[in-house]
């Protein structure tokens, strides 16, 4: 029996297995991939207080480090189900089944992909999902954003900030995002919108050099670039939790600002939850709260 079950490894739940072991909790981690979560697709992490840059492998490496010498648990295992009864949790994965007395759901969300093949080649040298996290590597050059709803209008606008100029390209004949922030976008004059357009290769050696494109007429046009934003959508991993726990119909977790969630002993920390901001270091935050109020619940029941 343990006292906490945090699912996912990213920064959200070490973050939440550091507090409660701190807490004098007996605490498992359940993490179906590799430990870090979407921080390690960042070669260089310049906005995470303490470092002034550190790559995203090595600052999830380092919180591992510290998680498991606090004591804590952690196995590689895919979490298939988790069921309550009498106040106690039964977490059943793809080779075990545990107990515990509350759970941490810090399962995070995958941005959405172009699904092209050289993709994951070019993660981190010149296709990002992040404009927050990224664009500023990219100030005074000319950049690209591929889609064309809220996020990529964002993106779009963030990046025209200080880079000297955007290239947008998108699927569709229109954006689809909120009209303001169209406007806003057309009104701009360093951002330069292209309908109709859809990427279908990545080209370069080691680093991107460009990208080709497909119009509705089925003819092909090849921009280059060093940098692209792919703003195309993003997907939470909470599938499995929708009889546990609310979800939004975006499928997100549903908490309040102690990460509680509508099943009492279930908190939500990081991205997989309801949020405006998705950042390392909202994240961290959300796993030190849903930890305290965790570690509270279990006390008390």
């Amino acid at each position: 029996m343990f006292d906490l079950i945090i699912i996912g490894g990213g920064m959200a739940g070490m973050t939440s297995a550091i507090y409660a072991l701190r807490e004098s909790k007996k605490v498992l981690v359940l993490e179906k991939e590799s430990i870090g979560g979407q921080i390690t697709q960042s070669p260089k992490v310049q906005n995470y207080p303490s470092f002034a840059e550190i790559s995203g492998s090595e600052l999830a490496d380092k919180t591992f480090e510290q998680m498991l010498a606090l004591g804590a648990e952690f196995e590689v295992e895919d979490v298939q189900k988790i069921e309550k009864e009498n106040k106690i949790f039964k977490v059943t994965t793809d080779y075990n089944t545990y107990q515990a007395k509350a759970i941490v759901l810090a399962t995070g969300m995958k941005h959405r992909t172009l699904g092209l093949a050289e993709e994951e080649k070019f993660v981190g040298r010149g296709v990002y999902y992040c404009a927050i996290c990224d664009g500023p590597f990219f100030a005074g050059q000319e950049v690209s954003v591929i889609g064309g709803g809220n996020s990529a209008l964002q993106f779009a606008i963030m990046l025209s900030g200080y880079c000297s100029k955007v290239h947008m390209f998108v699927r569709s004949s229109a954006c689809s995002g909120e009209q303001a922030l169209v406007d806003k976008v057309k009104n701009t004059s360093n951002i330069e919108i292209v309908y109709g357009a859809s990427a279908v290769a990545l080209n370069g050696d080691d680093t991107l050099a460009s990208i080709t494109f497909k119009r509705v007429d089925g003819s092909t046009f090849e921009h280059e670039t060093k940098a692209v934003f792919v703003a195309v959508g993003q997907v939470p991993n909470n599938k499995m939790f929708e009889n546990l726990v609310e979800l939004d119909k975006y499928g997100y977790v549903v908490a309040d600002e102690n990460c509680k969630t509508s099943c009492d002993g279930v908190f939500a920390a990081g991205d997989c939850r309801v949020k405006s901001v998705r950042q390392v270091a909202t994240a961290i935050g959300d796993g030190a709260t849903a930890a305290t109020f965790a570690c509270r619940y279990i006390d008390l029941n």
